[in-house]
């Protein structure tokens, strides 16, 4: 149906291997997750599956992708910009936006209203006049997985399916992802989702400092192999250190021979012949046995040469004093457009607590999100650090990584703002890259590492985990949970909520309730 053989994939501006040799065949049933930390070659790789012309301008590609009658369908991780501009319906029914409506397939979308509806999507709105532009970024998704759906493909390709949707809609696609034969090769940040679904496990990596690309595949379950990845580093890493250090020991009493022996050497009358003959045999068996302990030494186990951990932590400093009062919002009705989306919210938010926000799609979380940040933003009392959803409200796309972490602020260097990249595990490349040739779990880095810069107290985070991946969060949320200013977020990933966030919130036409996830 579907095989890669020997793909190897180059980055095109600095010839660095993103993906090297990669073998794969897709059997019936497969639900393949790819893994591995952003920059790898995720998306790269599915893009080229694709449509190889999706990655030409940036990558070049060699091996064979052998596609045997396949129809493809293909979540893209956005939505193209295109389609802003067409309605729902036009979206379901073109190819591409510059097509003409095919109104021949409007029976067979009607025919498939189960599909919409177990996607949460009104069917009434189908032939409404709102504009994709207008939905919100779950809503997006959705009808993305709706379009692929209903062309009943063979084999699907999955970046990112679960950003923005939220809990009860993902809790269906992972009953979907189990409940269909094709193969499926997807990419998500999302742990229980993986946990959920994924038999087979394919772990792009880059190691030595991001110069050699390895890959890693197995046919067992997201847990299982992470276990055995773990069990095997610890194993291969300890057998490799007693190794060396049983070496080293021998090393050193070798040494201590050889020195004593070339004293004698330097020390003993030529009225000893017998003895000096005996010192130069003594002192060719230490040479014969130094050179056994270096051939030894070539066939250690390596110690394991795997991606290093991102590390990064906020100041010590920071902090909220107890019952702070950070947020008492009060708001009759939640607009958009003129559009009534809620009502009767109120909100009060004291330090130093970690709150999110969560709710079905379209009911209006980044347009009370946006709300919040007009109300906090200019206050000066607290430092607010804001993560939007749509990066591009807050990133220049024309400047570098660097640049947009030195940008509104005198309160650190270069320097330091190179190192805690570093910590994040951007290369010198990426640091000077411009950030539209980042992906999207780089610029959510970048998010962090500005709010680490600029000393920030009180965290505004839509979605912070959503690009971000799965190898990655576990320390972002660790870090999150133990932040001692006030995180304020929107967020459907279940392991944040539950590790990050002492309360919940779920919004709802008639306001904001607690919720017990």
């Amino acid at each position: 149906m579907l095989e890669l053989r020997n793909i190897t994939i180059n980055l095109t501006k600095t010839n660095r291997v993103l993906i090297n040799n990669l073998n794969l065949v897709f059997n019936r049933g497969d639900k393949i997750a790819i893994i591995g930390e952003e920059g790898n070659g995720k998306t790269t790789l599915l893009q080229l599956i694709y449509n190889h012309e999706l990655i030409d301008d940036y990558c070049t590609y060699s091996g064979q992708i052998i596609k045997k009658n396949v129809n493809i369908g293909y979540l893209e991780q956005t939505l193209n910009s295109k389609w802003n501009s067409h309605t729902m319906l036009e979206y379901l029914l073109k190819n591409n936006p510059e097509d003409e409506i095919n109104y021949d397939n409007y029976n067979e979308l009607i025919q498939n209203k189960k599909v919409l509806s177990k996607l949460g999507i009104n069917t009434n709105r189908i032939d409404e006049e709102q504009v994709i532009e207008t939905l919100s970024g779950g809503e997006k998704v959705k009808l993305q997985l709706a379009k692929i759906i209903i062309n009943n493909p063979d084999i699907l390709l999955l970046d990112e399916p679960t950003n923005d949707l939220d809990i009860s809609t993902l809790e269906w696609l992972e009953e979907f992802i189990n409940s269909i034969d094709v193969p499926i090769l997807y990419i998500s940040h999302d742990e229980v989702l993986l946990e959920h679904t994924a038999n087979v496990i394919v772990h792009l990596e880059q190691i030595k400092r991001k110069t050699e690309a390895k890959h890693t595949i197995e046919r067992i379950s997201y847990n299982d192999y992470i276990q055995k990845r773990l069990g095997m580093i610890i194993k291969q890493t300890q057998v490799a250190r007693k190794q060396r250090s049983i070496h080293k020991s021998k090393m050193e009493r070798w040494q201590q021979i050889y020195q004593k022996v070339e004293h004698q050497q330097a020390t003993i009358t030529r009225a000893d012949p017998h003895g000096a003959k005996l010192l130069a045999k003594k002192m060719k068996s230490l040479k014969s046995q130094e050179k056994r302990m270096e051939n030894e030494e070539s066939n250690f186990l390596n110690i394991p040469d795997i991606e290093e951990a991102i590390k990064f932590n906020f100041e010590s400093n920071i902090s909220i004093p107890n019952n702070k009062l950070i947020l008492d919002l009060k708001l009759d009705n939640l607009l958009i457009s003129d559009k009534l989306l809620a009502t009767n919210i109120n909100l009060e938010v004291r330090g130093p607590k970690h709150i999110v926000i969560i709710g079905e799609n379209g009911v209006g979380k980044t347009t009370l999100f946006k709300y919040i940040y007009k109300q906090l933003k200019n206050r000066e009392d607290i430092k607010i650090g804001y993560m939007s959803q749509n990066y591009n409200e807050s990133l220049n796309a024309n400047k570098t990584a660097l640049e947009f972490l030195l940008s509104d602020t005198n309160n650190y260097d270069e320097t330091r703002a190179r190192t805690l990249m570093g910590c994040m595990k951007f290369t010198e490349e990426e640091m000077v890259n411009k950030v539209y040739h980042l992906s999207g779990g780089q610029k959510a880095k970048l998010f962090i590492l500005k709010m680490i810069l600029d000393n920030c107290d009180v965290l505004l985070l839509d979605e912070p985990t959503r690009n971000l991946s799965p190898l990655s969060n576990p320390i972002i949320r660790e870090v999150l949970s133990n932040y001692k200013g006030t995180i304020i977020s929107i967020s459907h990933d279940r392991k944040y909520i539950l590790e990050v966030c002492d309360k919940t919130y779920k919004l709802t036409k008639t306001g904001l309730i607690e919720y017990e996830i």
